[in-house]
């Protein structure tokens, strides 16, 4: 057998029997996806070569439609090793990854450079209004089209040539990044060996960290990282030298040793700008945004400038009272100190304690009776647990979704705590994207790190897991509502600065009076949350908008930096380019680091987020004004959420994305609301 063929006896060499197509992960090992990757990658080549080879003239079926119809066993082979890399990596899966990166890219290319391909799909493209195609058709035309071009498919044989050694090349530094961060992040947990240095934790908390020392056969306690900057034991830490600890791992991850991303940054930005120039484009952001909502980087930069003034006055006057009071305890604030006197500041104004509120939110109550709770009473669905089905990680949960009529939807994969191999953050994904066209349904998971907690205890949430479970669980949404013919189309295959509007609407159901008294209860005594603590949370919102805003685009702008370089710029030190770059946009801050640095920027130097982190702004703005649309109709009804399904979710990205907003909303979004949500309304 060669290395472009594939076993029958793989689990991965047809669809899964299971359920919806559920993966059969019990069965498949990395040397599965090694082969099927390999074997789906000659396979597509060989679909595409009969598409080139027709002797009928090209057409919208035996060309765009067949290209749609292509590839399945590499989209199977991609989602499921794609969701080991990420979630229950290994030593051999980063072998592998580290392997295939380049051939994908090389496959992507071979595909998308393909004169002969192109020819004919720009020959559809310049009929496709003569063809009689309805109007889901025409735009999957256009895509094609729009995506070889931008992939460079005009360019001369030399072009073509260059780009494909600097695609290789990127795909080999992305993954190097991908798998840095993970590791350094790793290795930067904090080790603790002093029990009384963890005063300010609650009891799980320190038996979570003990349990993280067992796990990796050391004594005493472990603080792991989470992806951001900020951590969230400094709120609760009294121990300053280990709060300075916290800090300083956390913002030193990968700058350095066998780790260190820094050069990685500078050289993966500098190729992706000399790309950008080969394609016709002054800068990498400007390529990016060409097939966004947001459209230029002047309109990027318009609302960034926007919003900056009043978030660093906002952050300064923040900084200004926590001053204040840690002089009471005699200390001058620095970054480590932030989270932990604006906790004190917080409870003494607004009488909220954080610390105690966890209680309240159990993570399976969190899920059942409150995030299934509202995409029931809203959309109808249903979630039934499938315990008979297994996931790829023993604590990885399966549920069946079902309509309102009973009628089967697809599924839902849930994996929420963080382990080693895991890499940081919360994500969406999908092993089966709807399609009509193949006749498959949804099934998706999300991810989150939740810290796991020792055997036989509940797992408590925090106000931020909370609002990360329903954010999530929106992209999830997004992908379960899917009603489309083309898989191009599914579910969240809508533009980067649109894709996070769904799950950020979602995200209001969090602390809608009618869901949170329905699941935040206290985990021993069954008690509701007191209205005066949920009264007091509302009031404390504000608290805290001006940090929060101000290291979100600090992180925004630090990207757009590195994305607007030339190809011949000198770039020197990456720890300089970032000082000047985030002094020159206006929001350097000794006591407000970016969200995240450059050494664990994963969204833009790994992920798909380059040049586009302003998304989730962009995204705000449509997010605010659409929660004011509820609210103005009548709030958590299946009526609302059925316009809100059909006419934005189900349809993906077979309509321009804000043609869909329009059809929901009535007329182009109001960014009044998300000024106000963040404080910085004049």
């Amino acid at each position: 057998m060669s290395a472009a063929e594939i076993s029958p006896a793989n689990p991965l060499f047809r669809p899964s029997p299971l359920p919806f197509g559920l993966p059969p992960f019990g069965e498949i090992s990395p040397e599965h996806c090694r082969e099927a990757l390999l074997a789906g990658m000659a396979e597509q080549r060989a679909e595409v070569a009969a598409i080139v080879g027709s002797e009928e003239p090209p057409g919208f079926e035996n060309t765009v439609v067949a290209m749609e119809r292509s590839g399945r066993l590499l989209t199977r082979a991609w989602s499921v090793f794609g969701t080991l890399t990420s979630s229950v990596s290994s030593p051999r899966l980063r072998e592998i990854e580290r392997e295939v990166a380049p051939l994908a890219a090389a496959h992507s290319d071979a595909l998308r450079l393909d004169p002969a391909l192109f020819a004919r799909i720009d020959a559809v493209h310049e009929a496709r209004h003569d063809l009689g195609l309805d109007g889901e058709s025409v735009r999957l035309v256009e895509r094609y089209h729009l995506d070889f071009v931008l992939a460079g498919a005009q360019l001369d044989e030399a072009g073509r040539a260059r780009l494909t050694g600097l695609n290789q090349e990127l795909s080999g530094l992305t993954t190097t990044f991908g798998q840095n961060v993970q590791l350094a992040m790793e290795a930067a947990a904090v080790h603790v060996t002093d029990a009384g240095e963890l005063d300010g934790l609650g009891a799980e908390e320190v038996a979570a960290a003990r349990t993280a020392a067992a796990d990796r056969d050391l004594e005493g306690w472990l603080l792991p990282l989470l992806l951001p900057t900020r951590q969230p034991v400094l709120a609760k830490l009294r121990n300053r030298e280990l709060r300075r600890r916290v800090h300083e791992a956390s913002v030193d991850r990968a700058s350095s040793g066998e780790h260190d991303n820094g050069p990685v940054a500078v050289r993966i930005a500098t190729l992706r700008a000399e790309r950008a120039r080969l394609l016709g484009f002054d800068t990498h952001a400007d390529l990016v945004l060409a097939d966004q909502t947001a459209r230029t980087t002047e309109a990027v930069d318009a609302m960034l400038a926007s919003m900056v003034p009043a978030s660093v006055a906002n952050a300064e006057a923040e900084a200004a009272v926590l001053a204040e009071v840690a002089a009471r305890d005699g200390v001058e604030l620095a970054p480590w100190d932030w989270s932990f006197y604006s906790e004190q500041v917080r409870a003494e104004r607004y009488a909220v304690d954080t610390a105690a509120l966890r209680a309240y939110f159990e993570l399976d109550r969190v899920l059942v009776d409150g995030v299934f709770h509202a995409a029931e009473l809203l959309y109808g669905f249903r979630f039934t647990p499938r315990p008979d089905l297994a996931g790829y990680h023993p604590e990885v949960r399966v549920w069946e979704v079902a309509d309102a009529d009973g009628a089967a939807i697809g599924l839902y994969v849930g994996d929420y705590f963080a382990r080693e191999g895991k890499r940081g953050g919360a994500w969406m994904n999908s092993f089966v994207t709807q399609s009509r066209l193949l006749g498959t349904s949804p099934v998706v998971v999300n991810n989150l790190n939740v810290s796991r907690p020792p055997a036989g205890q509940p797992a408590l949430l925090t106000l931020d897991e909370v609002d990360t479970l329903f954010h999530e669980f929106g992209h999830a949404l997004h992908g379960l509502s899917s009603s489309v013919t083309y898989p191009r189309f599914a579910g969240t295959s809508v533009p980067r600065d649109f894709v996070e509007f769904p799950s950020q609407v979602n995200e209001m159901w969090a602390t809608w009076p009618e869901v949170l008294s329905h699941y935040a209860r206290h985990v021993d005594t069954g008690e509701p949350i007191p209205g005066a603590a949920v009264e007091a949370v509302d009031a404390a919102r504000l608290w805290g908008e001006g940090f929060a805003t101000l290291e979100y685009l600090a992180a925004t702008l630090l990207d757009q930096a590195w994305h607007r370089i030339a190809p011949d710029a000198e770039i020197g030190d990456p720890v300089e380019f970032e000082r000047a770059a985030l002094e020159k946009a206006g929001v350097a801050s000794d006591l407000v680091p970016p969200r995240y640095r450059t050494t664990y920027f994963n969204h833009v130097f790994a992920g798909g987020y380059s040049a586009g982190y302003y998304s989730y702004i962009w995204s705000e703005v449509l997010d605010a004004d659409t929660v004011e649309w509820f609210k103005e109709n009548g709030g958590l009804t299946r009526a609302n959420g059925d316009a809100f399904r059909e006419k934005l979710l189900a349809v993906g990205g077979s309509v321009d994305p804000l043609s869909a907003f329009r059809a929901v909303r009535g007329r182009d979004a109001d960014p009044a609301p998300l000024l106000r949500r963040r404080g910085l309304a004049v």
